[in-house]
Order: structure tokens, then sequence, then C-alpha cells
């Protein structure tokens, strides 16, 4: 079965599913429930354009107070609940690389991670785990993320790509730790997705991953950030954006078939 989670401006994708079951976050862990403006907090279980399909509406950030392990749990009972195993991410990001725009798409073909502790310390190790000390040099999937580049170029749009970072939040980066993130190789920052794609990966499930570009990050321009700016920006792509994602998940019904 194929997962997603729905980042900001992706909600109502949801409700374009044929709905077969409503799962809350709290029915699996009375302690999880989305604190975020936009974030439902809860699983859209059904078909999608005649593809089963489980849709992770609103997810977990770190920095409402939730351990990691809380954090990733909505991921891992997708994965050992539901039996998803591929995993399409999306969030909405800043742009750190000076050639993007606000708007814009940005495939992850990496991420860093490193500013927050790792989904996987304390892990048991399973069959799925392997070994403690797992491998990310393919964390996102080739022929996913390539699926994704053909479906957005069908639709009339050139999609960008780079690398992800992952920062704990809810304050925005100063513009010194912008400066230092793109030097690291950063193309695009937010406060989520990367514990979520490591974890998944580690699992042995198929990991992609779509950034909206919803604002330059700070210092790149005037304006100061706020969330209201980056949900604009988000609600405007929405209707691409969730387009591009229906497409992309009838084309990975056509995978499975070719498999």
């Amino acid at each position: 079965m194929t997962g997603i989670v729905l980042g900001s401006g992706l909600g109502q994708l949801a409700d374009e599913i044929e709905v077969e079951k409503i799962i809350e976050y709290s029915d699996i862990d009375p302690s999880l429930k989305s604190t975020v403006e936009g974030h439902k907090g809860r699983f859209v279980i059904g078909t999608l354009d005649g593809v089963r399909i489980v849709a992770m509406q609103g997810r977990i950030h770190y920095y409402e107070g939730y351990s990691m392990k809380q954090v990733i749990t909505p991921i891992e009972y997708m994965i050992k609940e539901l039996g998803v195993d591929k995993l399409i991410l999306t969030n909405a990001a800043g742009g750190i690389n000076e050639s993007f725009a606000p708007g814009d798409l940005m495939i992850i073909k990496d991420h860093i991670t490193s500013f927050v502790p790792s989904p996987l310390i304390g892990v048991d190790l399973t069959p799925q785990t392997g070994n403690r000390f797992h491998d990310m040099t393919y964390t996102y999937d080739r022929e996913l993320s390539e699926l994704i580049r053909i479906e957005a170029e069908a639709l009339g749009r050139k999609l960008k790509e780079g690398v992800y970072l992952q920062t704990t939040g809810p304050c925005y980066e100063t513009p010194a730790e912008i400066r230092a993130y793109r030097s690291l190789g950063a193309d695009a920052v937010g406060m989520s997705t990367t514990v979520e794609a490591a974890f998944a990966h580690a699992m042995g499930v198929r990991v992609c991953g779509v950034s909206c570009i919803t604002n330059l990050a700070a210092g790149m321009s005037a304006e100061k950030l706020s969330h209201e700016e980056v949900q604009i920006t988000a609600d405007k792509t929405g209707v691409f954006f969730r387009k591009l994602m229906r497409n992309v998940i009838c084309g990975l019904k056509a995978l499975d078939i070719k498999e």
C-alpha cells in the first residue's frame, strides 16, 4: 500500500479519497494530538483513483514537545499495521538555494538531519531494520523520484531538485544559520520529514519526497518570516501539488503491476 504524509497546503487531498476508515492519531496513542493549524492529525484510509492509499492528514512535529519516538509513531503504525511499503513525504520549506522562488516544488534527493535526534535511537532491531548502523546512502528512491519528475513535466512544470535540512523549530532560522546551512549543501529547510524518511527507510520502505518552497529563508529578503506567509503560499500551490500527487499515486500503481 502507498502512504502519503500531507504537509501544509496538501491536507485537502485527503478529502478527495473514497474513505473506508479514519483513524485519529490519538486512537493509536492517546498522547498524540497535532497542535499545528491545518494539521488534522489523522489517517485517512481508502482509494484514490482506484489506488489503495493511506494519507496522514497532518503530522506530529518534534517542536510540539513530543519525543522523537512519538514523532515517528504514525509512520511506524502505517508500516507495521497498515502495510505501507511506499511512502511519499511532502512539506512546506524555506528556500536556501538562491535560484529558488516561493511556489517552486523541489524533489528531495537527499537530506541533512544532524540537527535533530535520530529516530533510530533505541529502536529494537528487527528483520526490517537489520544492522543498527543503518546505511542511508540511498534514502530517497531514485525510481520514485524520477516518477515525480516525469509526472510534473507531463503537467507542464519542471521541478527543482535538492537537499532538505531539518531543524527542531519552532522558531525560524537566523540569517547566519541559513548561510551556514547553505555552506553545508542544503537547498531548503524545514521542521519535519527527514526523521520520517530515515525511519521508513530503515524499515525497508521505498521513500520519496517533495518540498513546496513557500518562502525565501531568513536574510534572503527584507520580509519577516511567518506561518501565515507559509500557509498562503502553500495554499496557492496546493491545486497543482494535489494534482501532481494524484498522478504520482496512479503511477505507483503502474510500477506495482510492472513488478
